[in-house]
């Protein structure tokens, strides 16, 4: 069975980008592989983060990837820094890690002006070493984290060089159901974003019904009094995207029925679809929220299974470089 490694950071609200373009692909996933899944606290303070508000909010993630669907007993969920060995394989990929490498991922050029360390640059060091931890076959991502990928190659093939072995697989891009990237309801050129400068640029998948209708409603669209599917129309484009990825209807389809209605009639539907779609997750998020006692023995349970793995992949590099 190939095993299949993702994780998204606890950084506020999930929204509606990271259950359609990660969480949701991933619950398919939980028959077929061993699946892998974490909470990357480690990452998130490479921004600012307010100590309380980051432990609250791993509480929330895992909360969230079990209201969206993953199955404890079938996937294993576990929070980034309780496993150690993620750091300390990352030091060791980090001194065969050039600074060439580094200085191309566009990730660190476009945060660094506004928070430049040493952890947003060395950042690629410690996402290669969570998923070669693992010995990940698979890794979903999308368009945005292919450059994060291959450089995970890269350096498990810069390992397997130095030491003259084939110890580290080359995890290989997993690409699911086609869903296009969701963007910034209010810019859609942009990434939908927790770190979004406004509000009502994305849909939180807390949202409430009312708040979702308001959003839609004030979503950015264009001049033009027909609706068509077509990427030079980003706004538009956007909104039918994501009204595809909800309902799984065709985007060409949905623009045609659509075409002469008017946006307000588009958007009232797109609404109700939002919130029919995100009103299950919510109710089982808000039950689990007051179960922190649950919540806490779940990630226990995957640090455990996460560790058993990891500190076997520590041993063994360990041994390899001459650490041991």
């Amino acid at each position: 069975m190939k095993t299949v490694f993702s994780g998204i950071q606890p950084t506020g609200n999930l929204h509606l980008g990271n259950y359609l373009g990660a969480i949701r692909n991933w619950i398919d996933l939980q028959n077929t592989h061993r699946c892998i899944f974490g909470v990357m606290n480690l990452h998130a303070i490479t921004l600012p983060q307010d100590p309380k508000e980051l432990e609250q909010n791993v509480l929330e993630a895992a909360a969230t990837y079990i209201a969206c669907g993953l199955d404890p007993k079938k996937s294993t969920i576990f929070v980034q820094s309780e496993v150690a060995e993620h750091v300390e394989l990352a030091w060791v990929l980090g001194t065969l890690t050039p600074l060439g490498w580094l200085d191309r991922m566009t990730q660190f050029k476009d945060k660094k002006n506004s928070n430049e360390n040493l952890g947003l640059y060395a950042y690629p060091a410690l996402m290669a070493a969570d998923i070669l931890l693992y010995k990940s076959d698979l890794v979903p991502v999308g368009e945005d984290q292919k450059q994060h990928l291959e450089l995970t190659r890269d350096i498990a093939g810069s390992f397997n060089r130095r030491f003259d072995c084939e110890y580290f697989k080359l995890p290989e891009p997993m690409i699911l159901k086609e869903v296009k990237r969701i963007m910034s309801l209010q810019d859609g050129t942009k990434k939908m974003s927790k770190s979004g400068e406004s509000e009502i640029s994305r849909i939180n998948l807390i949202d409430s019904p009312e708040q979702i209708v308001k959003k839609i409603k004030k979503a950015k669209t264009d001049s033009l009094a027909t609706l068509t599917y077509d990427e030079a129309r980003p706004e538009i484009y956007n909104l039918l995207n994501i009204f595809s990825a909800i309902t799984e209807k065709n985007p060409q389809e949905i623009a045609k029925e659509y075409e002469n209605s008017g946006y307000g009639k588009f958007k009232n539907d797109l609404a109700d679809a939002l919130v029919a779609k995100l009103a299950p997750i919510q109710t089982e998020l808000t039950r689990l929220k007051t179960d922190q006692f649950y919540l806490k023995r779940i990630l226990s349970e995957g640090r455990e299974a996460a560790s058993e793995i990891a500190k076997k992949t520590k041993k063994e590099v360990f041994e390899i470089v001459g650490l041991s």
